[in-house]
């Protein structure tokens, strides 16, 4: 009986997989295949959830077939980000006209990932303050007291780390091990590797032309190679989509999200602020923040249900490069960086929320003028090296709340609606790192007005 369920539910999955197929036959847009994903998975997922309840063997099994479809989509995505984020600074830095325009894009988009994420905090701190919540006002159950413990562990990971230790920890010492992604930084890493060998061969090409010409041919046959994986795996988009909304919803803790309502309603409302914020400074540079919105919605979709900005990588580049008319060199490096540095949410709003959450447990005020500013600083200097996958948001609140003096072990409280928040925390970060393009591309003359306003960009180019 139950084997005939799971063949039903992944029917279903197949269904609606060959409504979008039968769309993409006609010609109908990217963005609309996208959101049809988006409103079928969540539409499934109720379902799935109405009709077998959270936790049941056939709604464990149905996801798991799900995840073929889902997590599928992200471990190919996961796959392209070290040969695209390689292969793309390279060729941006070879077609560099001045080596010097390097430090000032890397200057500007690190400022403004930086400067935009302590803004962030103070918007999760009134947040806090708004629905004034407090951690003593939400209950530890089992589940929430393990995961206490668990975060009081990992604290000894970082906490005897001083911050020139983790600025030194950006610098690869084996760049196999980075491109592997088995550290927190590893993306910067490859970064740095990826613009030491652009900067190698600028001096390569005064010193023997023919040498470096012979390199400059092979990175651009190997970009246009990866460039066309990049092209095939963000078709699959909409299935992903689907499939990843179907899960999330259908494994949601409606129990938890009601018993934390107001801390899952304070976040949503910070992050709506935050992306308000965003948006404000897009118009406060000359540029339309409704055209920027409707092209940067598929991507932010996509952050939304896969909850990983690493992940986004390739589409955040696509996005900057050929609908909003960022510089190539630019994307590339905005969106690099975005993914560990800078997360608005999960480096800034999250941590900031926590500890105003937290302080009054031991006894401190935390809205005095001393502890605001020390925690502002706090994160805008913890905001680099953040994990651009599920769980950075720990990562950046371990240091935080040890910084401050807090007790990490509280944070554990919120694990029942840890997914559900992360959704839509992701979803600002990748906004933050597409922000930083945007604005650094239009600082420096390199934005291209012209396919920023094209209102069809999005769906000549994003679409593939």
């Amino acid at each position: 009986m139950n084997s005939m369920l799971i063949t039903v539910n992944i029917l279903a999955l197949l269904a609606i997989i060959g409504l979008i197929i039968w769309m993409q036959r006609k010609h109908l847009s990217f963005t609309k295949r996208v959101f049809t994903g988006l409103g079928a998975g969540i539409l499934l997922g109720a379902a799935l959830q109405a009709i077998y309840g959270t936790g049941s063997d056939i709604l464990t099994q149905t996801t798991d077939w799900y995840s073929i479809v889902g997590r599928g989509y992200v471990s190919l995505l996961m796959m392209i980000v070290v040969p695209l984020v390689m292969v793309s600074i390279i060729q941006s830095i070879i077609n560099l006209e001045k080596s010097s325009e390097l430090g000032k894009i890397s200057a500007w988009i690190i400022g403004i990932l930086v400067s935009t994420a302590m803004v962030a905090a103070l918007i999760g701190i009134g947040a806090a303050a708004l629905f004034d919540l407090n951690a003593e006002q939400i209950e530890a159950g089992h589940a929430e007291t393990d995961r206490g413990l668990l975060l009081e562990e990992k604290l000894g990971e970082v906490e005897n780390l001083s911050t020139p230790q983790k600025i030194v920890s950006f610098i690869p010492s084996n760049i196999f091990l980075d491109m592997t992604g088995q550290r927190s930084t590893s993306v910067i890493a490859v970064v740095i590797f990826s613009m030491i060998v652009g900067i190698a061969v600028l001096g390569l090409r005064r010193k023997n032309p023919e040498q470096a010409e012979m390199f400059t041919k092979i990175v651009n046959a190997f970009y246009a190679v990866v460039m066309r994986i990049v092209t095939l795996v963000l078709r699959l988009t909409p299935f992903g989509i689907l499939a990843l909304m179907a899960n999330t919803v259908a494994n949601t803790d409606v129990a938890g999200i009601m018993e934390l309502g107001k801390f899952v309603l304070a976040s949503y409302v910070a992050l709506l602020v935050i992306f308000v914020f965003h948006l404000l400074l897009i118009a406060g540079f000359g540029l339309n923040p409704l055209t920027y919105l409707r092209k940067v919605i598929p991507v932010l979709g996509f952050a939304f249900t896969s909850r990983s900005s690493a992940g986004t990588i390739p589409l955040n580049i696509q996005a900057q490069k050929n609908s909003l008319g960022v510089d190539s060199g630019i994307a590339n490096m905005a969106a690099s960086f975005g993914a560990t540095i800078g997360q608005n949410g999960c480096a800034g709003m999250y941590p900031a929320m926590l500890a105003v959450m937290i302080a009054p447990t031991v006894g401190i005020d935390p809205f005095t003028p001393e502890f605001l500013i020390k925690l502002v600083l706090i994160i805008g200097i913890s905001s680099f090296g953040v994990a651009g996958v599920g769980g950075g948001a720990t990562f950046a609140a371990l240091i935080v709340l040890s910084s401050m003096g807090l007790p990490v072990a509280l944070a554990g409280l919120l694990i029942s609606i840890e997914a559900l928040i992360d959704m839509g925390r992701t979803a600002v970060n990748v906004n933050d790192s597409m922000v930083a393009g945007t604005l650094t591309a239009r600082i420096l003359g390199k934005l291209n007005i012209k396919t920023f306003q094209d209102k069809n960009a999005i769906e000549e180019n994003v679409s593939l």
